[in-house]
C-alpha cells in the first residue's frame, strides 16, 4: 500500500512534474513475470525516478545505511526509500552478499520486478564503473530477462554531496531484454559470470553513453577517501 501512496500521491507526481523524466524503450519492460531490471547507479534520485514511469511494482536492494541514518532526515530518508519499494540490505561481507543475492531470488520467484545496480554503489563522478557478478548469479540462477537501463542526467540533477537537487529533465532508457538461457547449468563457473555481466554493463554502456571505467566504483570511492585523509 505505502508504494502506491508514493507512487501516485508522494512524491511520484512531484518527481514527474520537476524533473520532465522521459521514458525510452519502457515497452522492454514485461507487462509480468519475472525480470530484473539493471541499471546505472549515479544518483539517489534513481530509484526514486524509475518507479515513476512504470505501471509494475519494482523492487530494489538498497544498502542499509541509507535506512539507518539518525534523526529527522534519516528518518524521513528511511521511509521514502521504503515507499519506493527498496529492501534494506546488509553488504558488508561475503555472507551478506549472498543474503542479498537470496533476498533478490525471493522477489524473483514470486514473479516479480527486481532493480539491480550491478556497479554496487553510486558512480563518484558520472561515469559508468566494472559491475559485480551478483547480477548475474541471480540472473540465471533464476532463469529471467535482464532488461539493461540507463538514467541519463541524474548525476547532474543530484550529484554525490548535493544537498537539493537541480531541477533539469532526464531520460530513462531501457532496452531490449537479455537472454542468457544459453548458460543454463553454468552458474557456478566464474568465467560465465564474468561474460554475463559483462554483456549486461555493455547493454547499459551503449544506453547511457557514458566512459566506461574498468574498475570497481567502490575501489575508486575507496581510493578517494583515503588520499583526503592522507
Amino acid at each position: 500500500m505505502l508504494y502506491y501512496v508514493f507512487k501516485y500521491v508522494l512524491p511520484g507526481p512531484l518527481l514527474r512534474l520537476l524533473f520532465r523524466r522521459r521514458a525510452e524503450g519502457i515497452e522492454h519492460v514485461p507487462a509480468e513475470g519475472a525480470a530484473i531490471v539493471a541499471g546505472n547507479h549515479l544518483s539517489f534520485a534513481d530509484p526514486l525516478l524509475m518507479p515513476a514511469v512504470l505501471k509494475r511494482r519494482i523492487t530494489f536492494l538498497a544498502k542499509a545505511e541509507y535506512f539507518t541514518a539518525p534523526g529527522l532526515r534519516g528518518r524521513l530518508t528511511a521511509l521514502v526509500l521504503r515507499g519506493a519499494g527498496q529492501i534494506s540490505i546488509d553488504r558488508s561481507g561475503r555472507a551478506a552478499g549472498e543474503a542479498a543475492i537470496q533476498e533478490g531470488l525471493g522477489v524473483l520467484a514470486k514473479g516479480g520486478l527486481l532493480a539491480i545496480y550491478p556497479e554496487g554503489t553510486r558512480s563518484p563522478d558520472g561515469r559508468l564503473y566494472k559491475g559485480k557478478v551478483g547480477v548475474a548469479v541471480m540472473a540465471l540462477a533464476a532463469q529471467v530477462p535482464v532488461i539493461p537501463c540507463a538514467m541519463v542526467g541524474t548525476f547532474e540533477i543530484y550529484p554525490p554531496g548535493r544537498v537539493l537537487p537541480r531541477l533539469r529533465p532526464v531520460a530513462i532508457r531501457f532496452g531490449e531484454p537479455l537472454d542468457f538461457s544459453r548458460f543454463a547449468g553454468s552458474a557456478q563457473q566464474r568465467s560465465v559470470l564474468r561474460a554475463v555481466t559483462d554483456e549486461i554493463m555493455y547493454a547499459i554502456l551503449r544506453l547511457s553513453g557514458q566512459e566506461y571505467v574498468d574498475r570497481y566504483a567502490a575501489d575508486v570511492k575507496a581510493g578517494q577517501a583515503k588520499g583526503r585523509r592522507g
